[in-house]
């Protein structure tokens, strides 16, 4: 294991993302696709995708799509006027998401993103479920697995079986002690268990990237572990971890390599990396959690407060966070 600790404003020990090209356009900065929100069970949840698309644009992504279902969709691109809409199914009296068509609907919309969420605001149900392992079933692009993305796939143990892609979770902590304990990992995050040796834990059973969140935010891919020095006290509360599941798949989307192209270097070392995108994910994992805390850091800092955050400030200063990453 390798083990780093995020240190100084800037993320010393972290890769630079590139410079960004004065002649681009939106379609040379990735597109990232977000699947959430709730509309059935009596409960409406529109917010979270909508943060999740935001943070993907502050953190400098092109395009963004929502796809969400028929009922809420509009109220989440009112809520991220930037997006675009894509309606999942739902039955016309429970207003559930119907699992067999949304996995169609995500179908599509994997062949024109870079980058995927899944999860945010989503509820439990047959739906979240189909989309969930449909997404960490594709192998085309990267895929973000966020808040009840993690919660449904906890229930279902044998979804290891269908990982096939690049997959990055991000779980609380009581995501990640029900994640464990549906795959049998009793000790995770239990007495004799740093929240470091957890995450790699995890990280190695799945074959993933795993951003344990929390103070001090733990990232590791089984192999490298890096625990990172931003943040502030203020950044607990709503919102905040879906605003990072969108800066991840933001970074993603225009600063790493292909999955087709990760997988020709796999077979070839010899073949240079793409100097646009010179990111592996879990770099891209750590510049997204190192630019989401830096940007609580700056709001506390602006504000002089320790309290009253909220998940869209948060985003808002993304992009200066961003900044200090930079070439």
């Amino acid at each position: 294991m390798s083990v780093d600790s995020g240190s100084g404003p800037g993320g010393a020990s972290l890769p630079r993302l590139p410079a960004r090209p004065r002649d681009g356009h939106k379609g040379v900065f990735g597109t990232v696709a977000v699947v959430g929100g709730c509309a059935g069970g009596g409960v409406r949840m529109v917010g979270a995708p909508a943060l999740a698309a935001t943070g993907a644009l502050r953190a400098g992504c092109g395009l963004v799509r929502i796809v969400a279902p028929a009922p809420v969709l509009g109220e989440a691109l009112v809520t991220c006027p930037s997006a675009t809409g894509v309606e999942l199914p739902v039955e016309s009296g429970s207003l559930e998401v119907i699992p067999h068509m949304a996995s169609e609907v995500l179908d599509g919309v994997i062949e024109q993103c870079d980058a995927l969420v899944v999860g945010p605001g989503m509820g439990p149900g047959r739906g979240t479920l189909a989309v969930a392992l449909r997404g960490v079933q594709q192998e085309r692009v990267p895929v973000v697995v966020d808040a009840d993305g993690l919660n449904v796939l906890a229930a279902e143990p044998e979804f290891t079986r269908e990982m096939r892609g690049a997959c990055v979770l991000t779980p609380h902590p009581g995501e990640f002690k029900r994640l464990c304990a549906g795959l049998g990992l009793k000790d995770a995050l239990g007495l004799d268990a740093s929240r470091e040796g957890a995450c790699e834990r995890l990280a190695q059973r799945l074959g993933c990237v795993v951003a344990l969140k929390g103070a001090g935010t733990v990232v590791s891919d089984g192999l490298r572990t890096w625990t990172c020095a931003s943040g502030h006290p203020s950044m607990a509360t709503a919102g905040t971890g879906d605003v990072l599941a969108g800066v991840i798949a933001g970074v993603a989307a225009q600063a790493c390599e292909s999955v087709d192209r990760s997988m020709m270097r796999a077979l070839s070392p010899q073949m240079p990396r793409d100097p646009a995108r010179p990111l592996d994910l879990y770099d891209a994992v750590r510049i997204a959690v190192q630019a989401h805390g830096r940007a609580g850091e700056l709001w506390a800092a602006r504000r002089g407060a320790a309290a009253g955050l909220m998940a869209m400030e948060l985003a808002e200063l993304v992009p200066l966070a961003m900044q200090e990453l930079r070439d």
